[in-house]
């Protein structure tokens, strides 16, 4: 069981009638764009693997034959944990021709979270690598199976490795089955997906997104950029999280569009992809468009199609994006979550005119308001909690009715979290999350503001800002720092008198330095906050055991 879905039935018909809503699922928009551009090219790979709609379709189709055969019902969870392979996608048509609810897990999870996210997803069938990144999933699987109540099947996908035990294996599957001959349907408004948070506030939960939730946010931002089959995407991004599988599998689905993979991000290698492939857009984390900026300076070098990169998980700073519109790109910035997949956006034609000061309008159909401790609308330019009502807008985490209560209220409200302001026009400014402010002697700080001005110290490549625990003010400012090769050292006497001669106010100059090799971010290049935290907790204590 998936535990309670929650949708407002006065806002259900109000987006029904609207046409937001509608009856077609998934599977049928699919088999649509199949009919209509079989022969078209939906997914090119950094392996050299290209597959057409109808080639797609076939793949999907065999897989989903296998899935009858072992029992597979609709409304059943198909959890799957890949790389950034084609693999990935056609499970993911596989799942939609059976309407099985797609479950795919992050590869930054580990076996204890793996299990537990299995228990809780009741999932009876369970996808991953034989090998990937160093790690053997055929033992870990093998290892921790007994923990997972419902699994009853493991299948390997064995492209970097054979496998050892006795699961069958994607590519065998493949040559076996023959496609489906049918498609099983389910309501538009059944669950699709369930996509996993990324957890940067320690902890995870799983969203649970409906046919109708997922249509209708990526017809309208495909509709909101002017994107067209014509147009091809390069995705970098892991295909679980919210950018990835919304922006990178069904966005292009729903044109007849184009795909490109690339499985590792690797910025001149990115490069050199995005220019064969004539890709026209991008998006993902502001780390990747900062590598692929850098290369582009050093190297000479540029992307010859690419229009516009949409680009969130972190701030964008104005000299990205000027720099990037000297290259001819159009950088924009967009805000959301995976309960409520990005909704707020800078369209291209704003990018420049903006300048990285906004996050955007609203997408055409979502609601937005800023609201106080109480949930009380604020007058413009009032910083407050930013909540999202719409078509979009996820049905409840699942199996944890306490965590879908405390974020999504009975009117269809969703409260994200994060402090932000809204101007007279609409525009949207993300201050931080609640977590990203440090109250320090009873001010709030934003970590942000704080991080903006650290990362242009010459010396740093990169760095993350957060709270220590201080007895006195509550919190003191601790910037965790990774220096640039061939910096051996640096201490914060260095940091403080370059922001006292940039004029940083005070209050933002940060009490504690510690130098690391790698900020732990997760997938989408979200900084792993609580991770931080911990290693910082365990530092203070030795600390204070050596005094």
């Amino acid at each position: 069981m998936l535990g309670e879905v929650k949708i407002n039935d006065n806002q259900k018909n109000i987006y029904e009638e609207m046409g937001y809503w509608g009856k077609k699922t998934l599977i049928d928009y699919w088999n649509e764009c199949v009919e209509k551009h079989g022969n078209r090219e939906y997914i090119v790979d950094d392996i050299g693997n290209r597959y057409t709609y109808k080639e797609v379709d076939e793949k999907a189709g065999a897989i989903a034959s296998y899935f009858v055969e072992i029992g597979i019902k609709p409304l059943d969870v198909i959890s799957f944990q890949l790389p950034v392979w084609s693999e990935f996608i056609f499970l993911t048509v596989a799942c939609m021709k059976l309407g099985a609810i797609i479950n795919p897990i992050g590869m930054c999870y580990n076996s204890e979270e793996v299990w537990k996210l299995l228990n809780q997803t009741e999932s009876k069938l369970y996808i991953c690598p034989t090998l990937y990144h160093n790690t053997n999933y055929e033992e870990v699987i093998s290892s921790i199976k007994k923990n997972a109540k419902k699994l009853e099947t493991i299948i390997l996908v064995d492209k970097l490795k054979e496998k050892k035990g006795d699961y069958n294996v994607l590519s065998e599957i493949l040559l076996k089955y023959s496609p489906l001959k049918y498609n099983i349907n389910v309501d538009s408004n059944d669950i699709a997906a369930v996509l996993y948070t990324s957890g940067t506030c320690g902890g995870t939960k799983g969203v649970m997104l409906t046919h109708n939730n997922i249509i209708f946010s990526e017809s309208n931002f495909n509709n909101e950029l002017k994107l067209t089959k014509e147009d091809i995407i390069f995705m970098p991004a892991p295909l679980n999280h919210g950018t990835g599988f919304h922006h990178g599998i069904i966005a292009p689905m729903l044109l007849g569009a184009k795909v490109v993979l690339q499985s590792k991000f690797k910025s001149k290698e990115a490069i050199n992809l995005m220019n064969s492939e004539k890709c026209t857009y991008s998006m993902g984390s502001t780390p990747f468009i900062y590598d692929i900026l850098k290369v582009m300076e050093q190297e000479n070098v540029r992307l010859n199609s690419l229009k516009f990169y949409l680009c969130g998980g972190a701030m964008i700073l104005r000299d990205m994006i000027r720099k990037a519109y000297e290259y001819g790109i159009k950088l924009c910035e967009v805000y959301g979550a995976t309960e409520s997949v990005p909704h707020v956006f800078v369209r291209p034609d704003e990018a420049i005119e903006l300048m990285g000061c906004t996050s955007g309008q609203a997408m055409k159909g979502v609601e937005v308001r800023i609201v106080d401790e109480h949930r009380k609308e604020v007058p413009a330019g009032t910083i407050g909690e930013e909540a999202s009502r719409g078509p979009n807008v996820f049905v409840g985490y699942i199996n944890d009715k306490t965590s879908t209560y405390k974020a999504l209220d009975d009117d269809g409200w969703f409260y994200s979290g994060d402090f932000c302001v809204m101007d007279e026009s609409g525009n949207i400014t993300v201050v931080g999350r609640k977590k990203d402010i440090i109250i320090r002697g009873g001010e709030n700080l934003n970590s942000n503001d704080i991080s903006s001005y650290i990362a242009k110290f010459p010396a740093i490549q990169d760095q993350a800002v957060i709270g220590m625990p201080d007895e006195r003010l509550g919190e003191r400012i601790c910037a965790y720092v990774v220096l640039k090769e061939g910096i051996e050292s640096l201490d914060l006497n260095r940091i403080l008198k370059y922001m006292e001669e940039k004029k940083v106010p005070k209050r933002y100059w940060p009490e504690r330095l510690e130098i690391i090799k790698e900020i732990p971010r997760t997938d989408s290049g979200k900084v792993k906050k609580n991770i931080l935290l911990e290693d910082l907790k365990i530092r203070m204590k030795m600390q204070e055991e050596l005094v």
